[in-house]
């Protein structure tokens, strides 16, 4: 992973929170991203949609200095992915979550809270904004799996993150809430947060202001929902998806 000598704190980079280009990951000699260009602007929200084994979550990734990249030039919110000055500054949600069983929802957030420097009172509207103020006392282990998956969105949350990346963060839960999630996503967004969000639900590209479409390791296209219906020829976000995969040829399975 290169990190330039003199790139070690976030920097003011106009409105780009994230920059891509000519981005490839080898593993165990296989091309996991080839060749990604793409910028996200700040205070958007945007969505990362591919298949399984497309490679959103290497992607995601090597955002959060996790995974080195072979070749190619990452910024993120204007430093290097895993520069120390980004640690406060990025919110990360794994499809694993990352929750300890035997604290309450309520100790989980505080004790996230605590790292970034937040307070108490600041955990605790957290855990009311993801809909866990009525289970705030009970052990982490005793929760449902949607019940479970929102503590770790409340400890990605807590920080007040200026770049959130979400790896599949509405799995398992119910229309109501998941409505919810993407209206409290999308006030984080208008406050100037950058959200980068994978989901598996097609039609919650509708929330989403930019789309990375990705399929095999390489980007299919950057576009607007909008934009996606158009050229997919189908107002149902899931068959234009299709349509578009259907007129791309192969190009050889990457691993995600």
């Amino acid at each position: 992973m290169r990190h330039p000598d003199n790139a070690t704190e976030p920097r003011a980079v106009g409105t780009t929170a994230i920059s891509c280009r000519g981005l490839h990951v080898r593993r165990g000699g296989n091309h996991v991203l080839r060749a990604l260009d793409f910028t996200v602007p700040r205070g958007s929200i945007t969505g990362l949609l591919g298949p399984s084994g497309s490679g959103k979550t290497t992607l995601m990734r090597v955002l959060m200095g996790l995974q080195r990249y072979t070749s190619g030039e990452v910024t993120v919110l204007g430093a290097p992915p895993g520069a120390p000055a980004l640690r406060r500054a990025l919110g990360y949600m794994t499809q694993s979550p990352s929750v300890y069983r035997d604290l309450s929802v309520r100790d989980n957030v505080r004790y996230f809270a605590t790292l970034h420097g937040k307070t108490r009172s600041r955990a605790d509207d957290v855990v009311d904004a993801v809909g866990l103020g009525s289970v705030a006392r009970r052990l982490a282990a005793d929760l449902s799996g949607g019940q479970f998956n929102r503590v770790s969105l409340a400890c990605a949350l807590v920080g007040e993150p200026e770049l959130l990346v979400m790896d599949e963060p509405t799995v398992g839960l119910d229309p109501v809430l998941r409505a919810e999630l993407w209206e409290h996503f999308r006030r984080l967004a208008s406050d100037g947060a950058t959200l980068l969000v994978s989901s598996h639900v097609m039609e919650e590209a509708r929330h989403c202001d930019e789309l990375l479409l990705l399929r095999e390791g390489r980007l299919l296209a950057q576009l607007t929902p909008e934009e996606l219906a158009l050229r997919g020829h189908n107002q149902d976000l899931e068959q234009a998806f299709l349509a578009i995969i259907q007129e791309t040829p192969d190009t050889g399975r990457a691993a995600s």
